[in-house]
């Protein structure tokens, strides 16, 4: 008996398809400064020190100046050499701002509500008058941040929502 066609699959492949958003298409320009941007933050995470990264970072962007201006085929040429060092050099464990998603101090020891402290709700005259989400961040008016509430953390990226 020969095998059944896989209709069920190539149907949801199709759906899938067009559910798909479509990548943005980014210009030349675009492309070499998302290159360079992510060049300095592998360089951020394998550099010890600030004068070390400051000497490296100049000397990988007169990398990128000397090929300003060049003709289209040789910029693709080297926009697709510059991503495959990119890649070869990528960090293993890169560089995380500590009070961020997977950095080292990310909720570590996050405070306590007023209400856990205090629950008489007297509180003392010197207590702060706003509340700290658990990333560390100080809720205000100004910034938008909500005191109160989930903040959804993706460990695999390492970012919150």
């Amino acid at each position: 008996m020969p095998p059944r066609p896989q209709v069920l699959n190539d149907v949801f492949q199709q759906a899938a398809d067009q559910a798909r958003q479509k990548l943005p298409q980014l210009t030349r320009n675009q492309q070499v400064s998302r290159l360079y941007r992510n060049s300095l933050k592998v360089l951020n995470s394998w550099a010890i020190d600030r004068d070390i990264f400051n000497e490296e970072a100049t000397k990988l962007r007169a990398r990128f100046d000397e090929s300003r201006g060049c003709n289209a085929g040789k910029a693709l040429r080297l926009l697709r050499e510059g991503e495959d060092e990119l890649y070869a050099y990528m960090h293993p464990d890169p560089y995380r701002n500590p009070i961020m998603p997977g950095g080292t101090k990310f909720m570590r020891n996050p405070p306590l509500p007023m209400d856990v402290c205090f629950p008489d709700g007297n509180y003392p005259a010197d207590a702060p008058k706003y509340e700290i989400n658990p990333d560390w961040s100080k809720a205000t008016p100004e910034n938008g941040r909500a005191a109160t509430g989930y903040v959804l953390v993706d460990f695999g990226k390492k970012n919150m929502e």
